[in-house]
């Protein structure tokens, strides 16, 4: 299991040209975009397809190559594979067969957006890409609220807006959005926002919906109470029925004077 560079072809370790210049086959997403990386680094093994849709079929071509005593890579198109990208089969595969499986590490787009994030948080939740339709999408931002962790996705330039968006609707307006898109190409850009502004500043500029994204959100800030009274939890309770989750949390903390925070997770726990 080979990490290659999300980017910059030079964001490879001397381990890793290495052992791919010393295997008797490669399999990887796209032989088109492998063959481009291979062919920079001088390296000469051939290729073969294991992407989502023949991760099967593929692993099976791989253990007749282990049975007969060759040595394999497997490699993603960037990035570490088996996060967010195939491999996972494959890695089940060989290790049922009995055969070892090696991990060289490198480059991988959450942690290069986490460690210049400028975020303070402890802890962090990788979630990859959120569904594409728009109902589910929203339905799992709503489940993931009230995780005391940052939270970590992936998303492409088609997306973007949508996703923002809801993000931006559907969390607590106080947390912040890290934008981090073209991770260590030309254009790399990185962008730390109160995620309510979030939109505003993807529509300010069109190069700002444009490449690949890492989208961090930052943990829901602490509640100043764990609990609330009788009254505060009527209040609520009518308010959600009538209106959107975050309006909701703030009128009824400014009726009662509960801590709007507190307010705003019961009220997901109500909605939900």
């Amino acid at each position: 299991m080979v990490a290659t560079p999300i980017g910059n072809l030079a964001d490879v370790s001397r381990r890793a040209l290495d052992c791919l210049r010393g295997v008797d086959a490669i399999a990887c997403e796209d032989t088109r975009h492998a063959r481009h990386f291979l062919d920079h680094h001088g390296v000469t093994a051939p290729v073969f397809p294991l992407h989502e849709h023949n991760e099967n079929a593929a692993s099976a071509r791989v253990l007749a190559l282990l049975a007969e005593g060759r040595a394999v890579a497997l490699i993603s198109d960037a990035g570490t594979p088996g996060i967010s990208d195939p491999g996972a089969r494959a890695v089940r595969a060989v290790q049922a067969a009995g055969f070892p499986v090696v991990p060289l590490p490198g480059p991988n787009a959450a942690a290069v957006a986490l460690s210049a994030s400028g975020l303070l948080d402890q802890r962090f939740l990788f979630i990859g890409f959120l569904p594409s339709r728009s109902a589910a999408r929203r339905t799992e931002i709503q489940s993931l609220a009230a995780v005391p962790a940052a939270l970590v996705f992936y998303e492409a330039p088609h997306r973007i807006s949508e996703t923002v968006h809801d993000l931006a609707g559907l969390l607590d307006p106080d947390r912040e959005l890290v934008v981090a898109r073209e991770l260590t190409k030309r254009f790399e850009q990185i962008a730390r926002m109160p995620l309510a502004a979030a939109p505003s500043w993807l529509a300010a500029d069109a190069n700002h919906q444009r490449g690949e994204f890492v989208l961090i959100v930052s943990a829901p800030p602490e509640t100043n109470s764990g609990s609330l009274d009788a009254e505060a939890e009527r209040v609520l309770a009518l308010l959600v029925a009538e209106l959107p989750t975050r309006q909701a949390a703030s009128l009824a903390a400014r009726i009662t004077g509960a801590a709007k925070n507190t307010l705003y997770s019961r009220a997901l726990e109500l909605k939900g």
